[in-house]
């Protein structure tokens, strides 16, 4: 017999009749010998109906107000799934997220869940009930007593009952709820029920020959999450990959078997502090790498394309790619490639940059640069996703350390940085201090293995409501990207792509360099405030925000060792005219800022030129 954890969002819950139709398939699940928790979200537009009320009482609620209100959507759906069970004659019984044990963190509105109790759901799993759980939201212990309580307290022969409060958890709070139940009571696995029938390669809505994946990793899913697929929310696929629970996604209107999302096989690991765990997992170290940077190259679409096909020709397998904003006319590349590769790989750029400049009026020649004295150092773990601090207190360390960063390149698990070579062991040691972790592992580049991504790309996403920040002329010296993302980090404002351009320019006799980043484009004005106050501090020259980008990324595990990948990507998007502000790569992504107008096209292109299209529409609810 299987314990399974079962979530219904809001549409499957949206009406008497979806109701009845989810106890009916709860009760097959049971019937055929299943233990059953399900986790429900509040009936349909519930949520977005409280909320506009609480906007015509108040133009600012509290947020523990504002939990109060919220966690009543929840407590409807559930009493009236367990009636419709019982109605059916299985035993169920409801339960708020306070009375299943959800404990969090004292934080309303975007709680963290700190542990789960879980002796009275198994008291009454064993009893042969379903038990039907509240999504979204759990309790945590108030401030404490005043001090004029706590002194009667103490005259009292009744000691005082704690000061309980209700929180929730935030955005895809259900989902998070269900994947932390199953891992509690360590389930056989967490089944997320929707409104599309797995996971897609890309959003249906916008790629209408979009297909359906039977399988995807943790952290093909944690990307895909964290760009913006919404299906899942990354929080419970993180909980997914720290506690190893195997997650499925399928329709609530079908019986299709859906996507399975495969988790690694991990050890054992407490369940306290369960979403407050170490964000990072492990600090990984690589010193068979070289750099080559090609500078001044022309500002078009193809460039890059013409590029890497040249560079895929050779066979050679680049691992970063970054590429910052552009100069005038003009713009920046630079790539890393093992060591052995290096010759050939400055051979194909010495040829390339004077074809790529042409007869444009660019008046200085590009030049190619190349440093084979470097390592790359990469903190990674899922727990940094949604903590804006994680990165800056890399930075910092590696600054405390003396260590000079030369290239940064970011991804929703991992944070890369290259470093001079002579000062890898010292990053090394102190990323381990910082972070506490006891291993930093040589990463071995090499062809994906992985039975489960045949493919080197799995799915694109496409995000259009970021924003890019540009500091320019920044000195290029130890600590100050830590200045920089430390004061962004403590106005909770999280970062996405950061890069570090590689042309130096010398002002007032110090080297200087640009940094850019994107953030939520809601975030960007106070972004450009907080760092109006650094740059002074530190003598960089403006802040420059544009609101008008998209980010489109493309996902695979099997990426990692296919040389090619990164020039088929590029190709398509100069196929359409589509010219690319950023680039930025991990191991498993390719990240390109492109014109806001060019986001579904640039989209659509890449869906297309890695096969992810079929002749099958998924059919969307509207």
């Amino acid at each position: 017999m299987a314990l399974i954890v079962q979530k219904y969002g809001g549409t499957s819950v949206g009406s008497v009749e979806r109701i009845q139709s989810v106890a009916q398939r709860v009760l097959k699940a049971v019937s055929a010998g299943n233990s059953l928790v399900v986790v429900v979200s509040a009936m349909g537009k519930t949520t977005d109906g409280l909320v506009k009320l609480a906007k015509e009482i108040s133009t600012n609620p509290s947020r523990r107000e504002m939990d109060m209100l919220l966690s009543t959507g929840e407590q409807v759906s559930i009493a009236l799934l367990s009636m419709a069970l019982q109605e059916l004659g299985q035993p169920a019984i409801s339960l708020t997220g306070a009375q299943v044990g959800i404990v969090t963190e004292a934080e309303h509105t975007r709680a963290r869940i700190l542990r789960i109790e879980t002796e009275r759901m198994q008291r009454h799993l064993n009893a042969g009930k379903v038990v039907v759980v509240a999504g979204f939201q759990g309790i945590t212990v108030g401030a404490g007593l005043t001090d004029a309580s706590a002194q009667q307290s103490s005259t009292s022969k009744n000691p005082p009952l704690p000061e309980l409060e209700i929180t929730t958890l935030g955005r895809g709070g259900s989902d998070t709820s269900a994947v932390a139940l199953a891992a509690a009571l360590r389930a056989d696995c967490c089944e997320i029920y929707t409104d599309v029938p797995g996971i897609l390669t890309a959003d249906p809505r916008l790629v209408p020959d979009a297909q359906l994946m039977d399988r995807i990793t943790c952290d093909e899913m944690l990307e895909l999450a964290s760009l913006g697929a919404k299906v899942l929310h990354p929080r419970a696929v993180e909980i997914a990959r720290n506690y190893g629970v195997p997650l499925i996604v399928r329709s609530s209107w079908t019986d299709e078997p859906g996507t399975l999302v495969v988790a690694p096989a991990l050890q054992p690991r407490a369940i306290e502090g369960l979403e407050l765990v170490h964000p990072v997992d492990a600090v990984e170290f690589d010193t068979d790498q070289a750099k080559v940077a090609l500078l001044r190259v022309p500002d078009r679409p193809g460039v890059a394309a013409r590029l890497f096909g040249e560079i895929s020709t050779q066979n050679l397998d680049v691992d970063l790619i970054i590429q910052s904003i552009h100069e005038s006319v003009t713009n920046d590349i630079a790539f890393t490639v093992s060591k052995n590769a290096l010759k050939k790989a400055e051979a194909v750029a010495a040829a390339i940059a004077p074809v790529l400049r042409g007869n444009t009026n660019i008046p200085e020649a590009a030049e190619v640069m190349v440093d084979a004295q470097i390592a790359k150092v990469s903190i990674a773990g899922a727990g940094m996703i949604g903590r804006p601090g994680v990165a800056a207190q890399m930075f910092t360390t590696l600054a405390d350390a003396g260590v000079n960063i030369q290239m940064i390149s970011t991804s929703e698990v991992k944070v890369s940085c290259v470093v001079d070579a002579d000062d890898c062991d010292r990053a090394i040691t102190a990323l381990c201090s910082t972070f506490d972790v006891r291993t930093s592992p040589m990463h071995r580049r090499q062809a994906s293995e992985s039975k489960f991504s045949p493919a080197p790309v799995r799915g694109v996403a496409l995000d259009l409501n970021q924003a890019r920040v540009a500091i320019r002329y920044v000195p290029d010296r130890p600590g100050m990207a830590a200045k920089i993302f430390q004061a962004l980090a403590k106005q909770n404002i999280s970062v996405d792509m950061i890069i570090q351009s590689q042309r130096c320019r010398i002002v007032d006799g110090t080297p200087r360099r640009d940094i850019a980043f994107t953030v939520a484009s809601g975030d960007a004005e106070a972004a450009k405030n907080t760092l109006l106050a650094v740059i002074e501090e530190i003598g960089c020259g403006e802040v420059v925000v544009d609101n008008a980008i998209a980010k489109v990324s493309a996902v695979g595990t099997g990426m990692e060792g296919q040389p090619g990948v990164a020039a088929r990507l590029f190709e398509a998007l100069a196929q359409h005219k589509i010219n690319i502000q950023m680039i930025a790569t991990s191991e498993i992504k390719i990240s390109c800022v492109v014109d806001q107008d060019q986001g579904v096209t640039a989209l659509q292109a890449i869906h297309s030129a890695f096969g992810l299209s079929g002749s099958q529409k998924i059919q969307v609810p509207a």
